[in-house]
């Protein structure tokens, strides 16, 4: 049954991808002031890419638990990498007119499954956007020897409970919000992935940050 699932999966993943490449090239050849319906276009992508990266989430989590992903930390350019995630919602965040804020040491470079870790950094910054009023801070640093990588909003930011039950969140499943916590979960795994001297990666959900809004936080060793 899990591999029935895991194919299952796969083949919408697929189908969902070519709904994303046709609503891609029509943005591509338009704008906010040729194309009255621009916005409702850029909502559209930005949910299609929602559902294709739950899709692959599911796919992963599929491969780690039968030890089938090729787990691969190599040195990363931190900068260019927040970059690329960030480029994939420009149209979003255009027609929705959000400022975005990426600060990172040019010369910052460190050891992280480059895939993975985009998984969890594009989960993290699609929920930015979902929430904020206006205004994401993309935020790469070293502290106490971790990369640590905060995605921060100017929105109503986390509700208690949600900060202080960071792990029943992730097990539990809300009808009323649509949550299912797979989100967490992955970030989770991923983070506890990287291992470096005795030390595992987290996850952390704060609220205050640049704006006072929510802060998603993943730290590397």
């Amino acid at each position: 049954m899990t591999t029935f699932l895991a194919s299952s999966v796969h083949d919408m993943k697929n189908s969902v991808s070519l709904l994303i490449s046709g609503l891609e090239k029509t943005l591509a050849s338009a704008s906010p002031e040729t194309l009255s319906t621009y916005g409702e276009l850029s909502q559209m992508t930005y949910e299609a890419k929602r559902i294709n990266h739950n899709l692959i989430q599911l796919l992963t989590l599929y491969k780690l638990d039968q030890q089938l992903y090729p787990f691969d930390p190599q040195y990363i350019a931190v900068g260019d990498f927040l970059h690329g995630v960030a480029d994939q919602a420009f149209s979003l965040l255009r027609s929705r007119g959000i400022e975005l804020e990426l600060t990172a040491p040019e010369e910052l470079y460190w050891p992280f499954d480059e895939d993975l870790v985009a998984g969890v950094i594009g989960n993290a910054f699609s929920n930015a956007i979902r929430y904020t009023n206006r205004r994401i801070h993309l935020d790469a640093s070293v502290t106490d020897n971790f990369l640590e990588i905060r995605i921060e909003d100017d929105g109503p930011g986390y509700s208690p409970e949600m900060i202080d039950q960071t792990l029943a969140a992730q097990r539990g499943i809300s009808f009323q919000t649509g949550s299912t916590g797979l989100g967490l979960y992955f970030s989770t795994k991923v983070a506890r992935l990287h291992r470096n001297r005795g030390r595992c990666g987290e996850i952390r959900l704060e609220n205050g940050g640049t704006y006072g809004g929510g802060c998603f936080v993943i730290r590397l060793p």
